[in-house]
């Protein structure tokens, strides 16, 4: 069997999909996307045809090593972003031509299903309480929200209040044991990080997220200091190597590698397997589409250290087109007690709608994230 043809199509709310045909008749599809920078990450993709095109799929892991170290300058997050894209559409192919989901070839499952959580709030978080209440009334366990809007390196202490006012009143709303994670979003620095990351404890929460930028890696040791709170990070490192640097650190409880940014399926595992040797949970970011999330459920499918999968349905970044739209299987994404059961269908188990693909990619979207000022006119970090 050969790779015959990789087909790309840049598609609504903000995501990139890949399509690799064979000349046995067989197609796997991944989503190569920084959010953001879809286009980009795509012509990447188009740069690897050349590397692709002739070649067995079933060789995942020599596609894969050819991909990072045949290329001098290797990493970050346009060149990762297309690996994962192409590796989650070569385990697709593989697990069509077993006939057995992805996980079936990774060890088989250690579990049957997989707590999720949901998104509510918006990039400028209001009327949470409400939102996390009808999300705990649909049968989740758990929610994120963004903790801020921009903050100064020192700010004040009003919007400090605002988050604790917010947190605060999910907790009245939905009672002392469900899951509150609060997102730090990369949007905060040290020294505020240190005041609210103190004054959250009293929420008894999840975990908070990306309180500093992993660029900063060397500042989770400030934070975890003045904390008791689960520190989770990772969306935004890209490689084993990457995560290394940070579990070498100690001070992340929680890591959250992104299938469709951290080199896809075969990357994330072996960045699962060295976290577990570190005593520390998964939980793979994904506010991206069915793709991702499928890739996602078949990793944690195989990790004793996964603990809960984001997903993307009725995040706020979705807008024209959802996580369902481009399925045909839509009834195997189905929620129930705030789990959902992994992956039935062969390869990564989606069914791919491609005629609103087609349709889609006709008009690429043009997503950017917001660019968002100080009261001083500098740039803050979103």
């Amino acid at each position: 069997m050969k790779i015959t043809e990789v087909n790309t199509y840049q598609v609504r709310p903000r995501w990139g999909f890949v399509e690799i045909l064979t000349d046995g008749g067989l197609v796997g599809w991944g989503e190569p996307v920084v959010e953001g920078k879809a286009a980009t990450v795509l012509a990447c993709v188009e740069e690897m045809k050349p590397y692709l095109l002739g070649e067995d799929p079933m060789r995942i892991e020599d596609i894969w090593t050819k991909l990072y170290r045949a290329g001098f300058y290797r990493g970050g997050p346009v060149i990762m972003s297309a690996i994962a894209g192409i590796d989650q559409a070569l385990w697709d192919i593989k697990g069509k031509f077993f006939g057995a989901p992805v996980y079936q070839l990774m060890g088989g499952a250690c579990r049957d299903r997989m707590r999720v959580y949901s998104w509510i709030g918006g990039d400028r978080p209001s009327d949470v309480a409400a939102a996390a209440k009808e999300r705990q009334q649909a049968g989740f366990t758990a929610i994120k929200m963004n903790a801020t809007e921009e903050l100064q390196y020192i700010d004040t202490y009003d919007k400090v209040d605002a988050v604790l006012e917010r947190v605060a009143s999910i907790r009245e709303a939905t009672g002392k044991y469900f899951g509150i994670a609060v997102d730090f979003h990369g949007r905060v620095h040290r020294p505020m990080a240190k005041v609210l990351a103190k004054k959250l404890e009293q929420f008894d929460l999840m975990f908070i997220e990306e309180p500093v930028l992993c660029e900063d890696m060397e500042s989770f040791a400030d934070v975890a200091r003045n904390t008791y709170i689960p520190i989770a990070t990772g969306e935004r490192i890209f490689s084993r190597w990457d995560f290394k640097r940070l579990l070498q650190q100690g001070y992340a409880d929680i890591i959250q590698p992104d299938l469709s940014h951290a080199g896809g399926i075969t990357e994330v595992k072996k960045i699962a397997s060295m976290a577990e040797a570190y005593d520390v949970a998964l939980a793979p970011h994904c506010p991206l589409g069915p793709i991702a999330l499928c890739c996602c459920l078949q990793v944690d499918a195989t990790c004793h250290n996964a603990v809960i999968q984001e997903q993307s349905m009725g995040i706020h970044y979705n807008k024209g087109a959802g996580v369902l739209d481009y399925i045909l299987n839509k009834e195997d994404l189905d929620f129930v007690d705030g789990y959902v059961r992994l992956p039935q269908k062969p390869g990564i188990g989606v069914e791919i709608n491609k005629e609103l693909v087609l349709e889609e990619a006709k008009n690429p979207h043009g997503w950017k994230n917001p660019v968002w000022r100080h009261a001083d006119g500098s740039i803050a970090e979103w």
